[in-house]
C-alpha cells in the first residue's frame, strides 16, 4: 500500500493549496478536499475550521488487521502532514454500507462540539459522537438560495436536522418558520443554532413531528408557506415514525403533501441523496419542475452525484 502513499499526499496538497483561497472568497470555513480522487484511498476528506473530518468508505477489500491499521496510521499521517493540523484534530469514520437510520446512529465516542462559519451563520458541529456531523456541506449552494430569497416570506423545513436551511432562512428576513423533525436530539442543536444566530423561537417554531403525519395536520389546518424544503433520508426504518419511509417509493406523498401547503407562487426544493432515485413521470406531469443539481452541488465536491435536487412549482 505505502507506495501509493506519496500520489496521495501529492492530490491533497495539490487540492488544499487550490481551495484555501477559494474557500477564504467563498466566506466558508467547513468544506470538501478530497473526496475518492484516488480508487486505492476511498476516504472523503472534510476541513471543518481547525479539525479534519476524515471518512473510510467501505469498499469491501479484506486486509489483514495489522496491515489495515498500519495502512489507517498511514493515511492519518499523511493527512496530518499536509494539513498541519494535529493528530487528535483529525477525526477518522468509517462509514459501512448501510440503510435505514444511519444519520441518527451515535457512534458511541464522545467529543467536544465547536462552531463553525459559512457565509457568515454560525453552527454548531460534532465530528465524532454521530455518524454526520450536524452540517451536510453538499446543501450549501441551496441554504444560500433559501438565504437569499427569504425575505418576507413564511419558511417550512422538512426533515430539518440540525435547522441549518432555517438558519439561512430565518437570518435572511423570512418572517415566519416551521422546522419540522421527529429526532429530539437534532431538534435540540437546531435549537442550539437557533440561539447562535440571534433567531427569535417566538417567529421560528420548531416542531416534533412524524412528517407524514405533519404534513396531513397541516393541511387539515390551511397552513400555508412561500418557501419549502423538503429533504428526506433515502430510507428509515426509525422506531418513532409510523411507516417505514422509502424515498422511490413515497416521493409523491411527500411532495404532494409539501405542494398542498406551498402557495400559489411558492417553491418546493426537493432533495435527497439515494443514487438511485428517479422522479416520478407524473410528479413532472402535475407541477412545474426543474432539476437543479448542477447548480445546488457546489465546486468542492468531485462526486456530482452525491444529491439530487429540484424546484418545483404550481403550474
Amino acid at each position: 500500500m505505502s507506495s501509493n502513499i506519496n500520489d496521495f499526499i501529492n492530490r491533497l496538497g495539490k487540492n488544499l493549496k487550490h481551495q484555501l483561497k477559494w474557500a477564504k472568497r467563498q466566506n466558508i470555513e467547513a468544506w470538501r478536499i478530497y473526496d475518492k480522487d484516488i480508487p486505492q484511498f476511498p476516504f472523503a476528506i472534510d476541513v471543518y475550521g481547525e479539525h479534519i473530518h476524515l471518512q473510510e468508505y467501505d469498499t469491501g477489500w479484506l486486509m489483514h488487521e495489522d496491515e489495515y491499521r498500519a495502512w489507517l496510521d498511514e493515511v492519518c499521517e499523511a493527512v496530518q502532514y499536509v494539513t498541519g493540523f494535529s493528530r487528535q484534530n483529525i477525526h477518522l469514520k468509517q462509514r459501512m454500507r448501510q440503510k435505514g437510520t444511519a444519520q441518527y446512529e451515535k457512534t458511541g465516542i464522545l467529543s467536544e462540539d465547536f462552531i463553525i462559519s459559512e457565509n457568515g451563520h454560525q453552527f454548531w458541529v460534532n465530528l465524532d459522537k454521530y455518524l454526520d456531523t450536524g452540517l451536510f456541506l453538499d446543501h450549501r449552494n441551496t441554504r444560500k438560495v433559501v438565504g437569499d430569497t427569504a425575505a418576507g416570506k413564511r419558511f417550512l423545513n422538512l426533515f430539518s436536522y440540525t435547522g441549518s436551511f432555517t438558519v439561512y432562512a430565518a437570518t435572511g428576513g423570512a418572517i415566519y418558520s416551521e422546522t419540522v423533525d421527529l429526532s429530539n436530539t437534532y431538534l435540540d442543536w437546531a435549537r442550539e443554532n437557533f440561539l447562535l444566530n440571534n433567531i427569535d423561537l417566538a417567529q421560528h417554531h420548531i416542531v416534533r413531528a412524524d412528517v407524514f403525519q405533519y404534513l396531513a395536520d397541516a393541511m387539515r389546518q390551511n397552513k400555508q408557506f412561500d418557501i419549502i424544503v423538503l429533504d428526506p433520508p433515502s430510507f428509515s426504518n426509525s422506531k418513532k415514525m409510523l411507516d417505514i419511509l422509502d424515498i422511490q417509493r413515497d416521493q409523491a406523498k411527500l411532495i404532494d403533501g409539501a405542494m398542498n401547503l406551498l402557495a400559489k407562487d411558492g417553491i418546493l426544493y426537493f432533495s435527497n441523496n439515494l443514487r438511485s432515485f428517479t422522479l416520478n413521470d407524473d410528479i413532472a406531469a402535475r407541477y412545474q419542475v426543474t432539476e437543479i443539481s448542477k447548480k445546488s452541488i457546489p465546486d468542492d465536491f468531485r462526486n456530482k452525484k452525491i444529491h439530487q435536487c429540484w424546484e418545483i412549482q404550481h403550474r
